[in-house]
């Protein structure tokens, strides 16, 4: 098949996913063995082909994916006006720990922010999708450890943790907001 092909069909199957489509995935649709470095370099040409399009390909944690650029959010959100959930300080909170310290523990995270975590904290980041057991510590009574999922690097468009902004970036967003309000 010939590399031009090869891209179409990445680009069909790209944009018919539903979720980011990992390398090995995209590699079953052929029957010759397809490369990795030819598999990275036809995803680069597909991007570099929709560089001035509204619609962008990503690469996130869990594979490549089309998605709408910001600018055009706006208006796309007038067409599902439906708001998204708010969660609580307490959430946000212990997501960030967890994001920014993991793995943890509960107990951690209770030294961290000063107060007790409520149950239901966790199970809303679990049930979202956020956040997962990833083992036990070894220590008395064994306290699960809490990290992120590829699900949470997804939903914020990021590949890895290490793209998270710098704590101290985090904390003069918050202050000025703080201020603002």
């Amino acid at each position: 098949m010939e590399p031009s092909q090869v891209k179409r069909v990445l680009e069909a199957a790209l944009l018919a996913a539903r979720e980011p489509m990992s390398p090995s995935e995209m590699k079953k649709m052929f029957d010759e063995e397809l490369s990795t470095d030819t598999l990275r370099k036809l995803l680069d040409e597909l991007r570099e082909e929709w560089a001035e399009r509204p619609v962008e390909l990503i690469q996130l944690a869990s594979g490549w994916r089309f998605r709408t650029r910001a600018e055009y959010l706006p208006y796309l959100e007038r067409l599902n006006p439906e708001r998204p959930p708010k969660y609580s300080r307490a959430v946000l909170e212990t997501l960030a720990i967890i994001a920014y310290r993991q793995p943890v523990t509960r107990g951690d995270i209770e030294e961290i922010r000063g107060v007790a975590v409520n149950t239901n904290v966790v199970k809303t980041l679990e049930e979202r999708g956020w956040i997962d057991v990833v083992g036990h510590r070894e220590t008395p009574g064994r306290p699960a450890l809490f990290a992120t999922t590829k699900q949470f690097l997804d939903d914020l468009g990021l590949r890895s943790v290490s793209e998270l902004p710098p704590l101290e970036q985090i904390a003069q967003t918050l202050e000025l907001n703080y201020e603002n309000q």
